[in-house]
Order: C-alpha cells, then sequence, then structure tokens
C-alpha cells in the first residue's frame, strides 16, 4: 500500500523557495522534514504526513500555491511487496497432487485406447477377429448364391409340369431366382444395417 509520493521537479522548486523565504513561519519540525527531504537521493519520496503538515500549513497562511500543484509531476511511491518463503512441505504436497490430477485426467482421456490395436503387427486375437469376419462374409455370400441357384433348378423342374417349352421353363426359373435374390439380398442388407447400429 502507498505510503509516500515520489516528488518531482516542480514540489523541489517550490519547496526550495519556501524554505529560502526568512519571513515564513514555516514550523521548524515541518522545515526539517522537508529539508530532509530535499537531501534525498533520487528517488526522492515524501511521506504522506509530512504531505499533510504542508498542506495544512499552506491553507493556514492562504499561499497562491496548493499541494495538488506542488504533486503535479509527482506519483505515489509503491512499496515492493516482499513474499514470504514458500513451504518447501506445502510445495511437495501440490506437486504430487497436480501430478495425481494429471494421471486422473491422462487415464480419463485414454480409457477408450486399446494398446494391442496400436501396435503394427497386430495379435493373434485381431488376426483371429479378422479371419471370422472374412469367413462371416464368405458364408453369406455363399448362402445366397446357393438360396439363388435352389431357387433357378427348383422353378426349373417345377415348371416342366406347366410348360413343354425349354424356352418358358428357363424363362419363369429366371423370374423365379430373380424374386429369391431380390428378397435374399433384402434381408442380408437389414442384418447388414442391424450389425452396424443402424434402424
Amino acid at each position: 500500500m502507498a505510503s509516500a509520493f515520489v516528488v518531482g521537479d516542480i514540489f523541489r522548486n517550490k519547496v526550495t523557495q519556501l524554505l529560502e523565504k526568512t519571513d515564513s513561519s514555516l514550523p521548524q519540525r515541518l522545515r526539517d522534514e522537508l529539508k530532509e527531504v530535499l537531501e534525498k537521493k533520487q528517488p526522492t519520496t515524501l511521506p504522506f504526513s509530512t504531505a499533510r503538515k504542508l498542506k495544512n500549513y499552506l491553507e493556514e497562511q492562504g499561499h497562491p500555491f496548493y499541494l495538488h500543484e506542488l504533486l503535479e509531476d509527482s506519483s505515489l511511491h509503491l512499496p515492493e511487496v516482499v513474499k514470504p518463503p514458500r513451504n518447501p512441505e506445502l510445495v511437495a504436497r501440490l506437486e504430487k497432487i497436480k501430478a495425481k490430477l494429471a494421471n486422473e485426467e491422462y487415464n480419463r482421456i485414454t480409457r477408450n485406447v486399446k494398446t494391442q490395436e496400436i501396435t503394427r503387427n497386430g495379435t493373434l486375437a485381431d488376426f483371429g477377429r479378422e479371419v471370422r469376419s472374412v469367413k462371416a462374409v464368405v458364408v453369406t455370400i455363399f448362402n445366397f448364391l446357393i438360396t439363388v441357384v435352389a431357387a433357378f433348378a427348383c422353378s426349373y423342374m417345377g415348371s416342366q409340369y406347366l410348360f413343354t417349352e425349354t424356352t418358358a421353363r428357363v424363362i419363369s426359373a429366371v423370374i423365379a431366382a430373380s424374386v429369391v435374390g431380390l428378397a435374399e439380398l433384402y434381408v442380408l442388407v437389414r442384418t447388414m444395417e442391424g450389425e452396424l447400429g443402424e434402424p
């Protein structure tokens, strides 16, 4: 907290003029305090108590200049705040708490990361999972083809009782196989959407 002014040249000149006057009724104690302030090396500081005494004196004597004019080029003297040394035990505890919080934050961020997926070559479990997914795709395609071929064969064999010409039997078998293939494809697409989590 400020307790003094850093005075400038205006204050020095006017106070010097005031001190040089022999006929002034300046109290001796105030005169000594002002001389002491002027004799200080730069930066010259004027305590608030001395400034208050000078202000009262100027008001009583009716001088043509006022304190705010004296301190026009002055500034507040803010003493340097001395910080107390930090307690080493407290610093150590704070460092432990910071490290613990950083570790918890790291664990929260990386809890969904699987280290096995990061490895370059992968693991045997990853290879087995990939083989199972490829096997499922191959089985699905094979099942689709078998269903379409079986529908074609069934329709071709069954249509001999309706049609005598081979062309009509082949056309009816292709139509039946196409209908079965489209139905199978529809079911396959719906199944794949369900596995992907889409409605």
